[in-house]
């Protein structure tokens, strides 16, 4: 697996029909626990912006968001990364995919993956939210 970063922005890389059509390969984001659950806070408060599934590190340090492959190749978000799967994506499964994580929102009760382009202002809200709280203290 490869991680990615890029400066140019990013619209998401598969069409829905792609998943539509039983291709629900993924790349994974990573965050930090508090930035992803405010984002998934701030993503199912949306109206119309839903969450693909959700992982958390047992130590609960970390979030990783599904979202579709292809997305590393543009991901550019600061304090996140994006493992690129080179055809090797993530698939949704109950059990969790990675030794020692855990879903937060499992398969099944989510979309099939996070729209990347949603992600990305979802993580820039609650950067700025964290921001803001901490300035306060």
């Amino acid at each position: 697996m490869e991680t990615s970063q890029s400066n140019d922005p990013c619209t998401s890389p598969s069409s829905p029909s792609a998943y539509a059509a039983g291709d629900p390969a993924c790349d994974l984001v990573t965050v930090p626990a508090r930035q992803g659950l405010e984002a998934v806070d701030i993503l199912r408060r949306g109206a119309a912006e839903a969450v693909g599934p959700v992982l958390h590190d047992d130590g609960c340090g970390t979030l990783g968001f599904l979202v579709p492959a292809g997305t590393a190749a543009c991901w550019d978000v600061p304090g996140s990364t994006c493992t690129e799967t080179n055809g090797r994506g993530l698939r949704l499964d109950p059990a969790p995919p990675v030794e020692g994580s855990d879903w937060l929102l499992p398969p099944g009760e989510a979309d099939l993956a996070t729209d990347p382009v949603v992600l990305r202002r979802a993580l820039g809200e609650a950067a700025r939210l964290i921001e803001a709280a901490d300035s306060c203290r």
